[in-house]
């Protein structure tokens, strides 16, 4: 496979821990590398169609996730693992490439969107009930 294809796997999962109350997905990697991931970030970062769009530059902001908590995990294949959070959002594949190049890229990736809120006066927030 490529290196650029989506479900290349260089570094392969060796723990992955659903931690329901924390809100958080813990994963461990072959090289010795671990990630931590809140849930609110792995549904924005979702690699769906519904939040990555269809190409370059369609990625949608998704907003008002700051509660979402994930409800389980799938696995699909030997390669990837499906996430279904508790808002129903269920589509995106995760493969352990883009778990991964989540994991290094968390940082930026996480100021860049709450940039994008700000910029359009939006909230991690979900609107309150009146």
């Amino acid at each position: 496979m490529a290196d650029n294809d989506a479900f290349s796997t260089r570094h392969w999962p060796t723990e992955i821990r659903l931690k329901q109350a924390e809100k958080r997905l813990e994963v461990d990697f072959d090289d010795g590398r671990h990630f931590s991931f809140p849930a609110e970030f792995l549904r924005v970062e979702s690699p769906s169609a519904e939040v990555q769009g269809h190409g370059p530059g369609q990625k949608t902001i998704i907003a008002n996730r700051r509660h979402v908590g994930i409800l389980a995990l799938e696995p699909i294949g030997n390669y990837a693992v499906r996430i279904r959070f508790d808002d129903l959002h269920d589509t995106g594949i995760y493969s352990w490439q883009y778990l991964y190049e989540l994991g290094q890229e968390q940082a930026s990736r996480w100021e860049t969107y709450l940039a994008e809120l700000e910029k359009r006066g939006w909230s991690r927030d979900p609107p309150k009930r009146s």
